[in-house]
């Protein structure tokens, strides 16, 4: 067992984000809600507590609290936000309404030497309404702002801590610092996490799960399907049977070079279905994208039962779940946060469904799906292609979903993919101070039409919103500023190359408040 740390989330939508840096220190960690079993989170031998940010106030009733087995574990422990709020109240200080509520960024100062905060002055994120008043006994003040006076705290001698701002965001730039401070120095966890020893570890649990039977693998070409397959085809070998379902909701031509690319690099025996028939006859009528999800995750199942009932019946499938699938849909086995929305493989999938799924990168982010997917030898190409959502063009095709206009979306999103990959921004790259490129990038087709001019002629047609973002790790992202002019050219492109599309926006919405998908 790698050495780990326990994260307790209080709601926060920011507790992922936490997870996810601690595991770039190449040290596990698991997040549990707040108030798991101790003996689930102690099963983890964790060497040190982090407490996550969350709405609530710790004065209110029925607020989140800090279970007894924490403090009582002589383990240091790690209060951010809310955490930090948490941890005064319960160790007797004082937490109360704060004259100025603080969102966004902020300056802080260390004010006395201490093992977690760097000296001098930090640029940090605030997101709280609450602040400390007074300090429980045996901690001192290690940092103020203008607003906080009490911004950071330290019991030094039980490793106690506690940041009113957030390091886990980007917006924190010594964020990542502070957090390996904690982990690294103060809880002395191994830094063991790595891609060798994930394969390790999930080999051992896939075949601890499947035994000799036989499984099912759901492939789309995708990033985390192919990867999750390529684990569970090492582990299990000739067991394996991969299916690829062409559901029509692909890109342009990709159902035939998903189909070349997984033969070429899995090497395993691949079963095509041609399922377009049957998933627009589902999808006929449907505009909600949460039914969208519900009818394609549901439909998914059950071709896939049908091949199982042709193949032996095989009890297990596999699939690509990664850990912002569950955030996100908020499973409620890992987190207490509000649904955004139901991932067709997560919060899609009918409760009657007859597999026992087999997901072996569930809890890993999509940077660690990358490092694993180069360490079991897939190729380059494959790994780094950019994500593609499960659903397909039916969340990129606002309304109802029907051939004729995912035509008009294909053809709008080859012409950006195209025009990026001339442009040599299809990927993301970091640059000295800034991050430069698309790491996701796609046309989206709107139910909206508008009047405009071709020709002389007045068309009233529909029109295409164009997304690209760049992020490090797809749980928040931030639009591409792409240049003016490759902008004018793909919108050029579209209106007269796409039939039916007269009109062209692009999207400059952050996430948060958006995310990246519009359904």
């Amino acid at each position: 067992m790698p050495d780990a740390i326990a994260i307790l989330d209080f709601g926060s939508q920011y507790a992922q984000l936490i997870a996810r840096r601690v595991r770039e220190l190449q040290v596990y960690c698991e997040l549990f809600p707040w108030d798991t079993p101790s003996e689930r989170v102690l099963a983890l031998d964790p060497k040190g507590f982090i407490l996550s940010g969350g709405p609530a106030s710790v004065y209110t009733p029925d607020s989140p609290f800090i279970p007894v087995y924490i403090l009582g574990s002589n383990l240091p422990v790690l209060g951010i936000c809310y955490g930090m709020q948490a941890l005064t109240h319960t160790l007797g200080g004082k937490v109360a309404p704060s004259a100025r509520r603080e969102y966004g960024p902020a300056q802080v100062r260390s004010v006395a030497p201490n093992p977690l905060l760097p000296e001098g002055e930090l640029a940090v994120w605030m997101s709280h309404g609450d602040r400390i008043e007074s300090c429980p006994t045996g901690f001192t003040v290690l940092a103020s702002s203008q607003n906080s006076p009490i911004a950071a705290i330290g019991d030094l001698e039980r490793r106690y801590f506690g940041l009113q701002f957030h390091p886990e965001v980007h917006h924190t730039p010594q964020g990542g610092e502070i957090l390996r401070r904690f982990v690294v120095d103060i809880c002395q966890a191994r830094q063991d996490w790595t891609a060798e020893s994930i394969i390790a570890q999930s080999l051992q649990r896939i075949c601890q799960q499947v035994g000799p039977e036989p499984v099912l693998s759901a492939v789309s070409g995708g990033v985390d399907s192919s990867v999750a397959t390529a684990m569970v085809q090492r582990a299990v070998g000739e067991q394996l049977v991969a299916v690829f379902i062409d559901t029509g909701l692909l890109r342009l031509g990709e159902a035939a070079q998903v189909q070349v690319a997984l033969q070429d690099a899995l090497g395993a025996e691949l079963v095509v279905v041609d399922a377009v028939d049957q998933f627009m006859q589902a999808l006929k009528g449907v505009t909600d994208p949460e039914q969208k999800r519900r009818v394609i995750g549901e439909r998914f199942i059950r071709i896939f039962e049908q091949q199982a009932r042709q193949l032996g019946q095989p009890r297990y499938l596999v699939q690509g779940t990664i850990y912002p699938d569950v955030v996100e849909s908020s499973a409620p086995d890992r987190s207490k946060a509000q649904r955004i929305k139901s991932h067709h493989n997560v919060g899609g999938l009918p409760p009657d469904m007859q597999f026992e799924l087999v997901e072996p990168l569930r809890y890993l982010f999509k940077d660690e799906v990358r490092r694993v997917g180069e360490a079991l030898g897939l190729p380059h190409e494959l790994v780094w292609r950019q994500p593609f959502p499960g659903p397909g063009l039916a969340v990129r095709c606002l309304g109802e979903v029907t051939p004729a206009r995912l035509d008009k979306l294909r053809l709008a999103d080859a012409i950006l993919t195209s025009e990026l990959h001339s442009a040599g921004l299809l990927h993301m790259q970091v640059g000295e101070d800034e991050l430069y490129g698309t790491a996701q990038a796609f046309a989206v087709l709107l139910p909206v039409r508008s009047v405009g001019v071709m020709g002389d002629q007045r068309t009233y047609q529909e029109a295409v919103a164009l997304r690209a973002v760049t992020t490090q790790d797809f749980m928040t992202a931030d639009w591409a500023r792409l240049p003016h002019e490759l902008l004018a050219k793909i919108a050029n492109r579209i209106v007269n190359e796409v039939p039916g599309v007269n009109r062209v926006v692009y999207d400059i919405t952050s996430k948060p408040p958006a995310t990246i998908e519009w359904e």
